[in-house]
């Protein structure tokens, strides 16, 4: 699997695909700072990085599916998945190799912007429990989103319309979220209890107050897994209708 995933990994960063889109992160993290710093009152650095993650979200998470798009459209519209479909490998060591190379550029394109707290750190103050837990909890959220994506690139033969359809899902991510917290929701307790469990943006919330909780935590664990679950079936269904 390792052999797989460094495959991968290596594929994003020959390529000038994964640099473009950490650059275009760190252009929506940067204006992102300019404008949290820009407004403040006084010489001191009171700046949340959580709420830059938490009030961008809408914008980071469309470009999950451009990275996640290629995992294996590309290969079916190329015909080249056969030669995995057919070769004596399990699947299962497939989708990780491919979902966990995803989760590994993501976390890079993260780590660039740790330049900013660095930059915050030398001028001002930070809060390293508030820093930490708004990373974690954006990394988590993000896993969620790139298991969405990949799933989707699972479904089509076409990278492009894995790119719309992981945007569709991205969109409708964020819709349930605001649904959740709409008034008719809360107002049945019930409906809201059930909605609320399976809200991500609530569960985010708790990260970027710099509060660690090991149900959210396993929350998005779980989440990520079920959809990569769900990844692994769709392909091996394709392998044995080829067999």
């Amino acid at each position: 699997m390792f052999a797989l995933y460094k495959k991968e990994v290596q594929s994003y960063f020959c390529s000038p695909f994964a640099y473009v889109i950490s650059a275009l992160f760190l252009l929506v993290f940067s204006l992102s700072f300019i404008s949290g710093i820009s407004n403040m009152d006084n010489n001191v650095f009171k700046f949340s990085f959580s709420d830059v993650f938490y009030n961008n979200f809408f914008y980071f998470i469309f470009m999950i599916p451009l990275l996640t798009m290629r995992t294996f459209a590309e290969e079916r519209k190329s015909h080249t998945e056969t030669l995995w479909l057919s070769a004596p490998i399990t699947i299962t060591k497939v989708v990780l190799a491919k979902y966990f190379a995803v989760v590994t550029v993501f976390a890079c394109m993260m780590l660039l912007s740790l330049a900013f707290p660095l930059v915050v750190f030398i001028k001002g103050s930070v809060v390293g429990a508030g820093l930490f837990c708004g990373y974690t909890g954006f990394l988590l959220w993000g896993m969620v989103c790139i298991a969405v994506g990949v799933m989707i690139s699972a479904l089509t033969d076409s990278p492009i319309l894995a790119a719309v359809f992981g945007e569709a899902a991205m969109i409708l991510l964020i819709f349930l979220d605001n649904f959740t917290s709409s008034d008719f929701i809360q107002s049945i307790p019930f409906l809201a209890k059930i909605f609320n469990w399976f809200s991500t943006e609530a569960r985010f919330v708790g990260f970027s107050q710099g509060l660690f909780s090991l149900s959210d935590l396993f929350f998005f664990l779980s989440i990520s897994a079920v959809i990569v679950i769900w990844t692994i079936i769709i392909i091996e269904k394709r392998r044995q209708s080829r067999a």
